[in-house]
């Protein structure tokens, strides 16, 4: 008897912080960086909570290689584009001295429900992450997983 392995893919999101190239404090993103990196990212890249954040996910990818170029893809393009505002992505869990207080939400119906809900978290959230989603198309398998954790 032959035993297949299951099929996967997965996903990767990043989270990441901009810093202002000369002071390396935090900076919000400009209208025009965003409009930029969406038209260059076709979709793959999205404001976050922060104005100060941007984020990034690959497409669905067969393998770990095909995640890895794209995600390369969307790092270079981010950091290029981010470098013509005088801006740098930081791939960071948190800034070493931003002050969360001067930060400002995006105002998305999504991150004002958020900071409604959370309060005083939501508004001291500085920081950042990195998901890295998989699927299985198995469903004996997901369920063993889910029923593991």
């Amino acid at each position: 008897m032959t035993i297949q392995e299951p099929s996967f893919s997965l996903g990767i999101e990043e989270e990441y912080l901009l810093v202002d190239l000369e002071t390396l404090d935090l900076a919000a993103a400009p209208d025009a960086l965003m409009n930029e990196c969406v038209d260059k990212l076709e979709g793959k890249v999205s404001p976050e909570f922060l104005q100060c954040q941007i984020e990034v996910g690959t497409g669905v990818c067969k393998t770990v290689g095909e995640a890895k170029t794209d995600l390369s893809h969307l790092r270079r393009t981010i950091s290029e584009v981010s470098e013509k505002f005088g801006l740098a992505p930081l791939a960071v869990s948190t800034h070493p001295f931003a002050k969360w207080q001067e930060q400002s939400f995006t105002d998305k119906e999504r991150y004002r429900a958020l900071e409604k809900d959370l309060a005083g978290v939501a508004r001291r959230m500085l920081i950042c992450g990195m998901h890295v989603h998989v699927g299985l198309d198995n469903d004996d398998l997901r369920a063993d997983f889910l029923n593991q954790l």
